[in-house]
């Protein structure tokens, strides 16, 4: 207990506690039918606004320095709970090495040095995790351009009550993750079917069992 209230470690416990708090909020706001994410996505998403992909990662060293660490290449919040969890991570093995060896870095010199092995691990993982949850590109397309495709259900099953979360890629080949839920007379469709989607309310989707002739092959 007494690590929490220590000046050395208190960067590390409130990047920990906020990483924490991001995970629940997530949690409770996809049970509740939405998704932080999705707005947190939007925060980032300036092409809306200028009426061109303006990429809010491209600032010169800034932007080869989050490329390569792959922000923009899974969704925002994944990217900032991945760095906190990495960051705390780093600084309370770094400040406990040190104490035991002699004495605890000073808070800067020991948040710039987890920053720096932040990088990698959060490099690795991104990486990893954007195979299972894809970016979604909502720039190329608009939401009803999605209406009539085919996607997979990977937070389900879906019914008429709170939102799940289907996956599809759209004519350009980029990767939508939006909610979904299904049409009336339909449902509960199950986690990995495939689903034809039919309309949409919001940005929230209404979608029925995929016919046989328009399934994709896996």
């Amino acid at each position: 207990m007494d690590v929490l209230v220590s000046p050395s470690y208190q960067p590390f416990v409130v990047a920990g506690l906020v990483m924490a708090s991001l995970v629940l909020i997530e949690t409770v706001s996809l049970v509740a039918g939405f998704s932080l994410s999705h707005f947190v996505d939007k925060g980032f998403d300036l092409e809306a606004h200028s009426g061109h992909h303006a990429d809010p990662w491209d600032n010169g060293i800034l932007a080869g320095i989050l490329g390569w660490i792959n922000a923009g290449r899974v969704p925002a919040l994944v990217f900032i709970i991945t760095w906190l969890a990495a960051f705390a991570a780093a600084g309370f093995a770094l400040q406990t090495a040190a104490i035991w060896v002699w004495a605890p870095l000073p808070v800067l010199i020991a948040c710039l040095l987890a920053s720096l092995l932040a990088a990698p691990v959060t490099r690795v993982t991104t990486r990893w995790v954007s195979f299972i949850i894809p970016r979604e590109e909502t720039y190329v397309v608009s939401h009803d351009d999605l209406v009539g495709r085919i996607a997979e259900v990977t937070l389900g099953p879906l019914d008429q009550g709170p939102a799940g979360r289907i996956k599809l890629q759209d004519i350009h080949g980029n990767w939508h993750f939006p909610m979904a839920r299904a049409a009336k007379d339909h449902g509960p469709i199950p986690i990995g079917a495939q689903v034809l989607l039919v309309d949409r309310t919001g940005s929230t989707f209404l979608a029925i069992p995929a016919p046989e002739q328009l399934k994709t092959t896996r």
